[in-house]
């Protein structure tokens, strides 16, 4: 199991200001709104999630590192657990062709609204349950979904995706923190998070599971 950080890069090129999303509005009622995961989340005011979640091509450099890393083959498949709109399977779709994808996401906004080409492979449903059969697919990928679960569900879901993914070909990114200011930053910005730990508390989730896939973080720094 080894840590890559795959993500920083693309979080750090967007500047946040901190303090000012815990001051400039009422927090507890931004993150209700923003835990019913529908259209103000993905596409309403910036304080209540995403402020437009929109298709840009920021995700086909990860999709191509994925492929690299994980030797992605044309009839392979892929499971985005938590996929949102389906941005990062429809880069797989375009740079790998004939594979089969599929995701899940716990919003029937974001599935409702997701990219055409690849709603009809997408799922509303959550990590702890997967509609999957054992062993079922080449790559699964969980970005930035397990820390909004209370601990009793990450165990559940971490453990669902080492059922359905085939050997260590899977990869997970939560939010995490290496320091306290790193936590400050994270508990001020974040909207939805429930499980809040540093790196090395998630590995040892991730060794109770059984866990064969690799994982990364996405630090506030």
């Amino acid at each position: 199991m080894a840590e890559i950080n795959l993500l920083q890069p693309m979080h750090a090129s967007t500047k946040r200001n901190y303090v000012q999303r815990v001051v400039e509005h009422d927090k507890a009622e931004s993150a209700t709104v923003a835990r019913q995961w529908g259209r103000d989340y993905w596409d309403g005011d910036r304080r209540y999630g995403y402020g437009g979640y929109r298709y840009d091509g920021r995700w086909r450099p990860l999709a191509q590192t994925l492929i690299d890393r994980y030797g992605i083959k044309p009839g392979m498949s892929v499971l985005d657990v938590g996929c949102g709109k389906g941005y990062l399977l429809y880069e797989f779709t375009q740079l790998v062709p004939d594979l089969k994808i599929a995701g899940i996401d716990i919003s029937d906004y974001g599935i409702a609204n997701a990219k055409e080409e690849v709603r009809p492979h997408l799922t509303v449903g959550s990590a702890v349950e997967l509609p999957f059969p054992d062993h079922s697919f080449d790559l699964v990928v969980s970005l930035g979904v397990l820390h909004n679960l209370p601990l009793e569900d990450v165990f559940r879901a971490v453990s669902e995706i080492e059922r359905v993914g085939l050997g260590a070909s899977k990869y997970l990114m939560v939010e995490s923190f290496r320091n306290e200011r790193e936590k400050a930053n994270l508990l001020y910005w974040q909207l939805t998070c429930l499980s809040f730990h540093g790196p090395e508390t998630w590995a040892w989730i991730y060794d109770k599971c059984g866990y064969r896939g690799d994982h990364g973080f996405i630090f506030f720094e």
